[in-house]
């Protein structure tokens, strides 16, 4: 079913930016929209807890600290006007499923790194901010490329996409290095990206080749977002 045809995603675009020109109403806003768009795709690889909370009738968090939240946080970094401002919209966004101070830190870092990335800052600089308020790591991807085992946790995968960043040399080869260490590849890669494409800039071919795989209504929602943020 094409998510454009479905009802509720006009009153989505229509609510996006009286919703954003103070962000108080996030959270609430967040909950009704993941589970709004998260249930069109019954199918979706949802991990257990976050497919009951979809479905649930009264949705609560349930202290989870797995890198889910990282992975679908990098929209506050664009919409934030201020550093301050993108860890706010983050915990507003990450608290509703993710309350356990892991997810916390886990979103946390990954807005602040995509943040940093708007502003024009060096990798180095992204890289010592991190590792002062969130993460280290004493690896390469080419240190743990054999043996790195499947881990869903914030502090056993967000790490290692920061290292897929910072070994990177474009948006393609941030991707292709996080999926060569295997594990929860496809989060992980998600996270790198996110970093990678505002560090890099996303190539017109490959931009396109994934709009290719979106529907009509998920298209609606990235080119408001883009439109409202200036983020293309």
């Amino acid at each position: 079913q094409i998510l454009s045809a479905a009802p509720g995603v006009t009153m989505y675009i229509q609510s996006v930016t009286p919703m954003l020109e103070d962000f108080s109403d996030l959270s609430l806003q967040a909950v009704r929209w993941l589970r709004e768009v998260g249930n069109r795709y019954p199918d979706g690889w949802y991990s257990r807890r976050f497919k009951a909370w979809l479905t649930c009738d009264d949705p609560q968090p349930y202290e989870a600290k797995t890198n889910g939240c990282a992975m679908r946080v990098s929209a506050c970094a664009h919409a934030a006007r201020s550093l301050e401002e993108a860890k706010r919209l983050s915990h507003a966004v990450t608290a509703i499923t993710h309350n356990h101070p892991e997810g916390i830190n886990g979103a946390e870092a990954v807005t602040v790194a995509v943040y940093m990335a708007k502003q024009g800052c060096t990798k180095e600089e992204i890289r010592q901010t991190i590792e002062a308020d969130y993460y280290t790591w004493d690896f390469t991807l080419d240190s743990i490329r054999q043996n790195y085992p499947f881990d869903y946790t914030c502090e056993g995968s967000v790490p290692h996409a920061f290292e897929a960043f910072f070994e990177s040399t474009d948006f393609e080869d941030a991707i292709r290095g996080a999926i060569s260490i295997g594990g929860d590849s496809d989060t992980i890669a998600a996270i790198a990206g996110a970093i990678a494409g505002v560090y890099y800039g996303v190539p017109e071919e490959l931009r396109q080749k994934t709009l290719g795989y979106m529907d009509d209504g998920m298209k609606e929602i990235l080119f408001a977002f883009e439109e409202r943020f200036g983020c293309r």
